[in-house]
């Protein structure tokens, strides 16, 4: 028999919204094999309110020597991890990245790079722009995301005009907890503020966490209420795989039913977004990747994580097999 916050949580799948206080219950009570009845309803939610099943790829575009210092980034310049820096690159280079994308079939296109962000409309945000609009003369139907750090609304609504679709702006935790848990270089206002400019000018907003960072359930809980107050369209979860040279190289990896469980809430909590499966999936699920597809996931990212190297597009055969099972079952996306 299903616990009583459990049986509660079935209202979700009438179109009903969570509390925090009954979404705490189930981050508490929900233990060992009733895990995986979360997880059922976590996927009935999904194939009741989900966004259609879709993919994303990544491109570092500029890397290292950011002195935001995040505790858990290997691009900090005041940890010793061993990555080899890089500045922006010139377009033809990233017409290059993306044409592989796009000849994988990928229509999503995410361009990152390092640093605190842009409040003025610099000489590098303007090559930045002239990239996204090369972008779009050549691939016009290519979705272009862009994951620069902080911004003004200046400079938010210069990246509205040149073909940004979408803009990654990740809160990583508890916002209440963001300084002790991520940096105090720069603060979650900050990126609450730069989330509001871009929504101001029509811009969709991808904005998730990192699973793993010694978090309790309860910060995990605040996370997902936070971002659901933001009315963002996206949330891409990453779990941590510890860095050497990190401040957090010893912090223990979490198990994959742990993961799930954590997915599973964030759909229940957040049941119409797009919910991403980011840095992580091949490294910490191994073979158990496909547990995350049962478990409130619609989308992942193909190819590199920024400075961890996932599988190529190319060679990223466990969702396509996963997709092909959907079209039979009905259980997938």
């Amino acid at each position: 028999m299903l616990s009583p916050c459990l049986q509660n949580a079935y209202k979700v799948l009438d179109g009903e919204m969570l509390s925090k206080a009954e979404a705490f219950a189930l981050a508490q009570e929900i233990q060992g094999p009733e895990i995986l009845d979360l997880v059922s309803l976590a996927n009935k939610v999904r194939l009741q309110w989900g966004p259609k099943w879709s993919a994303c790829s990544i491109l570092n575009a500029k890397s290292g020597r950011c002195n935001q210092n995040c505790r858990f980034c290997a691009q900090a310049e005041a940890h010793a991890t061993g990555i080899t820096p890089y500045p922006l690159m010139e377009i033809p280079d990233v017409l290059r990245a993306a044409q592989l994308v796009y000849d994988a079939g990928i229509r999503t296109f995410g361009y990152v790079v390092s640093g605190r962000g842009y409040a003025v409309p610099t000489s590098e945000f303007q090559k930045i722009l002239d990239t996204f609009d090369a972008l779009h003369a050549r691939f016009p139907d290519l979705r272009l995301c862009a994951s620069l750090g902080i911004l003004s609304r200046q400079t938010a609504e210069l990246l509205a005009q040149h073909h940004t679709w979408r803009y990654n702006m990740n809160l990583q935790t508890n916002p209440a907890r963001y300084a002790e848990r991520i940096t105090s270089n720069h603060r979650i206002e900050e990126k609450i503020a730069t989330i509001r400019y871009l929504q101001e000018f029509g811009v969709s907003i991808c904005c998730g966490g990192i699973l793993g960072l010694g978090e309790t359930w309860e910060d995990r809980v605040e996370m997902a209420f936070a971002i659901r107050e933001l009315r963002v369209e996206g949330s891409p979860l990453n779990v941590l795989l510890p860095i050497p040279g990190t401040p957090l190289e010893k912090q223990p990896v979490l198990p994959p039913l742990e993961v799930a469980k954590a997915f599973a809430l964030f759909r229940l909590i957040n049941p119409r977004q797009m919910i991403k499966f980011a840095a992580g999936r091949e490294t910490v699920m191994k073979d158990f990747q496909g547990l995350l597809m049962l478990s409130g996931l619609d989308s992942y990212i193909t190819g590199g994580y920024l400075t961890t190297r996932g599988r190529s597009v190319a060679e990223d055969e466990t969702f396509r097999m996963l997709l092909d099972e959907s079209d039979r079952t009905g259980i997938l996306p």
